[in-house]
C-alpha cells in the first residue's frame, strides 16, 4: 500500500522500515492499529495519515487472519511500514500462498467482504 504524502521539507524520519510481528489472532488487529498510528505520528511525522493507515492495517491484518493458512494460531503476520519515493508503504504478509486476492462484489445484505474495497479506496496502489 502507499499513501501520497504532501510536499514539504526533507523528512528527518529514518528510511529504515519499521516492522512488527504478530500472532495470527484477533487481538493482533488492535495491536497493529495502535502500532501503526504511533509509528505514523512519532517516527514518520505523518499523524494526518494515522487514521487511514490504521484502517488499512486493520483490514489487511484481519484478512491475513481470516484467509491465511490454517490453523491460524500456528502462524504469524508481519506488518512493515516504510517511506520511499514520496510515499508511505504498508505491507502485511502471512504464511499463505502468493495468490493475489480479487475484489469481491458483496451484496448489500452481506455482513462482510468489503475489506479489500476499503483498501482500494484508501490506498493509491495495492
Amino acid at each position: 500500500m502507499r499513501q501520497q504524502l504532501k510536499a514539504r521539507q526533507p523528512d528527518p524520519a529514518p528510511v529504515v522500515p519499521v516492522r512488527w510481528i504478530y500472532p495470527a489472532r484477533a487481538e493482533s488487529v488492535s495491536r497493529a492499529r495502535h502500532d501503526i498510528c504511533t509509528a505514523a505520528a512519532l517516527i514518520f511525522r505523518t499523524a494526518e495519515l494515522s487514521y487511514d493507515l490504521a484502517l488499512l492495517a486493520s483490514e489487511l491484518v484481519t484478512n491475513a487472519i481470516l484467509h491465511g493458512p490454517r490453523p491460524a494460531c500456528d502462524y504469524v503476520i508481519e506488518v512493515t511500514l516504510w517511506r520511499a519515493d514520496g510515499y508511505l508503504w504498508l505491507a502485511v504478509s502471512d504464511a499463505g500462498d502468493d495468490t493475489i486476492p480479487e475484489l469481491p462484489t458483496p451484496c448489500p445484505d452481506d455482513p462482510g467482504g468489503r475489506g479489500l474495497l476499503i483498501v482500494q479506496t484508501l490506498a493509491d496502489e495495492w
